[in-house]
């Protein structure tokens, strides 16, 4: 089952059969343009013939064009693009155009009229109103089920042709290797082997449907500390050996026809531009024939970010060269900042020409000259999404992982006649990123209520906020200033180039707020740089009538503040990172004189001038309020989450605000506690597991999520979600991965272990099962050959339910170190209470390979140790196969 991207060498890129297919393809097309006019408009022909043919007939704008997808750019209409277009983004169509009006001007309007491709983000659910809202991409890895993610596929992939959607951003088939990482969530987990499997059955059925798929980011998007697109340092071996695999999946198994790469470097070349990447690796050896797309705005970081282009028309030709075919960006505007390079000769016409012609044949694959507009033959009834619905429903159920359940408290008894709903995820149904609204979407509490009916009370409070609020940014209501001589609402600020306050500002402006996060670029790009600047603010700060407050700075760099001339804080000399209040509270009623100067020597700089209007008693209320529920409640259900996302990268894994003190004072009070958490990464659970009676995670599951977990917590489902990365016990252990190679000495620390706090594949379940006879078909095969691995499940508990069976491999010997275990292959059974069922699994070359010292796929000759378990430390069976010995 394990996808082996880098089988192919690299001299197994060329392929004669499909060289010859192309000949007698244009072979064909020169005999039928004798009798057509325009022979790309003669859908008989093949594609490959009309691609041929079109491709000289473009200018070079219109062939730019061609290269040019956006996410907006229809604020001002249609009219101005009369050279066509690549396409759009669903729901950029900013006066309420529709897909057809749009295809139609393509069609119609422009002079060879070529329809244009409509995307949209879909990772798990179409981005739109009225589209249904699935688990998130974590929570349907954590299924295991690669039949039910067919399903779920297939239902997105057909509201995405009910819209008119033909090219969908999706999978994220990146791996997980740091959960720090704030889009975790987007992926399928931290193991090669499960994101091909689940990557390939989500692009398998979009492309059925005739939708392009675009796996993402080419090749890893997480670096150092689990930040975000940060640079990426790692050898040829280790990218095909794990980073490479679920993309060539993708392409190799699922048939998709696009990849996105991503925004950071790989070895100190923007991916963007990797021609090792997007050229030898993906389309000589891969012999990909889709078209390579950047992610947004990527292609001019080689200048604003990587500064390794002289400019964007330089970082654009650089990208061409680099094996990218297509840029994609925010507004029609930008084009102007990439086409010179298209037009002076800095990329090679054959590159262009290639490019185009992808992107063409891509086109007319779909279909959309002969068929460019959505009508309604491929509407939906109102029944096709009350199946999305209880399908989502189902895949939420499947999703949820049981973590702890010591005294089996799960599932609930009947006879619960006071429940209280607690937690800042209790009432509010949070779909997680890249979501649209969802159709519906039902809280916990809602979940709870429905399936409870009037048989039980079911309370309700908040306890605390996910982020604790105490600190907030000044609003432009309590700031004014004067400029000119008139007043103004927020505060003058005066910008210097230089870091000192020193001379004539370069600039002066009224800002609303001091609420500055410059970590991309300058203040003031027409005056300033990015870097080695300061600002002085200056204006009146007005204390509400309703109380005290105590003022101060959250920011990096250096600043200072004054308040009626007096120095009040003090960070001028640039540290960290830190947020620092003044020791004095300020006044209600009062105006004071106020003065911020900011100086920022490097760049990147955050600032925001904040103050503290709360009282420790009014904080403490809402847990209060909580606490006195649970108290009185038979049960207490806390609803605790993360906040995550792109460029929301975490440093702690614990849960943000209060929601530790939560879940610790609610457990406290006796009532027997069930924690569920939601969001799509680890939670460190140390300071509250023990005081927890269960622990369910929930990920974000969909529209139907409240009533999916009801399901769970009553029984009316089993909990057989398994983890698909490994959780860690603390920070100090990432990145932490099961499949590591074994270390040159020990894996603890000093003061810690080694190991996670639960493993990649664990979760528990309500009922047991039992493995037993292990047989393997034949102990010794040739290198070459496969064999069957099979035993015995059986289900020795009281309740029917599913059972994730996970078959590890590890090389006894090798030329290179191996992981110390890896998954190969898995399955998703379901078992009554006591039946039994024989398992199988089939192992050959593709789980048994590894790259030789020339890094070339190879079968070594030796023992391959085969474990078969519940999760990759809960080995049940275990056989040793020889292999061309």
């Amino acid at each position: 089952m394990r996808p082996r991207p880098w089988c192919l060498s690299p001299a197994s890129g060329n392929r004669p059969a499909a060289r010859l297919r192309l000949a007698l393809a244009l072979a064909a097309a020169t005999v039928a343009s004798a009798a057509v006019a325009q022979p790309y408009r003669d859908a008989a022909l093949p594609v490959d013939a009309r691609v041929a043919d079109l491709l000289p007939r473009l200018t070079p704008e219109e062939k730019f064009w061609q290269l040019f997808m956006l996410a907006g750019g229809l604020d001002d209409g249609l009219a101005r693009y009369e050279h066509g277009a690549f396409g759009f983004q669903l729901g950029s169509t900013g006066d309420g155009i529709g897909v057809d009006a749009i295809q139609r001007h393509f069609v119609e309007d422009t002079r060879l009229g070529i329809p244009v491709i409509i995307f949209g983000e879909a990772l798990h659910g179409l981005v739109r109103p009225g589209a249904t809202a699935f688990p998130q991409a974590i929570g349907l890895a954590a299924t295991f089920d690669t039949g039910l993610m067919h399903e779920v596929a297939r239902a997105i992939a057909l509201e995405c042709r009910a819209a008119g959607v033909r090219q969908v951003l999706s999978p994220v088939v990146n791996l997980a290797d740091d959960v720090r990482w704030g889009r975790v969530e987007e992926t399928y987990g931290e193991d090669p082997c499960l994101t091909g499997e689940m990557g390939v059955a989500f692009v398998t059925e979009f492309e059925r449907l005739g939708i392009v798929t675009t796996p993402k980011h080419l090749v890893a998007n997480v670096g150092d500390g689990g930040r975000d697109s940060y640079p990426i340092h790692l050898g040829e071996r280790r990218l095909r050996e794990r980073q490479l695999q679920p993309f060539a999946a993708c392409i190799l198994r699922g048939g998709s026809r696009s990849v996105m790469t991503a925004y950071n470097s790989l070895d100190g070349i923007p991916c963007t531009a990797s021609a090792w990447l997007n050229q030898t690796w993906l389309k000589d050896e891969l012999g990909f024939g889709g078209f390579v797309i950047s992610d947004a705005g990527a292609v001019g970081g080689a200048m604003v970010l990587h500064v390794t282009a002289a400019g964007y028309d330089d970082a654009a030709a650089q990208a061409l060269r680099g094996g990218l075919d297509v840029i994609f960006q925010t507004a029609y505007d930008h084009a102007e900042l990439f086409l010179p390079a298209f037009l002076d000769g800095r990329i090679p016409p054959a590159v262009i020409d290639a490019a185009v012609a992808r992107v063409l044949r891509a086109k007319f694959e779909l279909g959309l000259f002969e068929q460019p507009y959505v009508g309604d033959a491929h509407a939906l009834a109102a029944a096709d999404l009350a199946r999305h619905r209880e399908l989502a429903r189902r895949a939420a159920r499947e999703s949820i992982v049981l973590l702890e359940n010591p005294r089996g408290l799960l599932p609930l008894a009947l006879g619960l006649t006071h429940i209280a709903v607690l937690g800042p995820d209790a009432a509010e149904a949070r779909l997680g990123g890249y979501s649209g609204p969802g159709n519906h979407p039902v809280s916990l509490l809602e979940g709870i209520r429905r399936r409870v009916g009037p048989s039980a009370r079911v309370t309700h409070a908040q306890g605390c906020p996910r982020l604790d609020p105490g600190l907030v940014t000044i609003p432009t209501a309590f700031l004014s200033c004067e400029q000119d001589g008139a007043p103004q609402p927020g505060l003058l600020g005066a910008y210097f180039d230089n870091v000192a306050l020193a001379g004539e500002p370069v600039l002066t402006r009224v800002d609303p707020q001091v609420r500055c996060r410059w970590t991309l670029a300058s203040p003031a790009p027409d005056h300033l740089a990015a870097d080695f600047y300061s600002v002085r603010w200056t204006g009146k700060l007005r204390v509400p009538d309703d109380g005290s407050v105590a003022i101060g700075v959250e920011g990096d760099d250096g600043y200072r503040l004054y308040l009626d001339g007096a120095l009040v804080l003090d960070a001028w000399r640039p540290v960290s990172s830190r947020s620092l209040l003044a020791a004095t509270r300020l006044v209600a009623g009062r105006e004071y004189d106020l003065r911020l100067e900011f100086r920022s020597p490097t760049g990147r700089a955050q600032l925001r001038l904040v103050w503290d209007r709360g009282q420790p008693a009014d904080r403490d209320a809402g847990l209060r309020e909580a606490v006195a529920l649970a108290a009185a409640a038979d049960l207490a259900v806390v609803a605790v989450g993360l906040e995550e996302g792109e460029f929301r990268d975490r440093a702690s894994l614990r849960l943000p605000g209060r929601q530790d003190e939560l879940i610790r004072r609610v457990a406290d009070t006796g009532t027997p506690t069930v924690v569920v958490l939601v969001g799509g990464s680890a939670v460190a659970v140390g300071g509250w597991r023990d005081r927890a009676a269960a622990v369910l995670q929930v990920w974000y599951p969909g529209e139907a999520g409240g009533e999916a977990v009801a399901d769970v917590l009553f029984g009316d489902a089993d909990p057989a979600g398994r983890l698909p990365f490994s959780v860690p016990i603390a920070e100090g252990q990432l990145p932490l991965t099961y499949d590591h190679a074994p270390t040159g000495r020990g894996d603890d620390y000093l003061d810690l272990t080694g190991q996670p706090q639960y493993p990649f594949g664990y979760g528990l379940s309500y009922t047991r099962f039992e493995y037993a006879d292990l047989r393997l078909e034949r102990t010794r095969i040739a290198a070459d050959d496969s064999v069957a691995v099979s035993f015995t499940l059986r289900n020795v508990g009281p309740r029917d339910g599913d059972e994730v069976v996970q078959l590890y491999l590890h090389d006894e010997l090798a030329s290179s170190a191996r992981p110390v275990t890896a998954l190969e292959a898995f399955q998703r059974v379901h078992l009554a209470a006591g039946e039994a069922t024989t398992v199988r699994f089939v192992v050959g070359p593709d789980q048994l390979a590894l790259l030789g010292p020339d890094l070339r796929p190879v079968v070594e000759p030796g023992a391959f140790r085969l474990m078969i378990g519940a999760s990759c430390r809960d080995i049940r069976l275990r056989g040793i196969l020889h292999v061309g010995e």
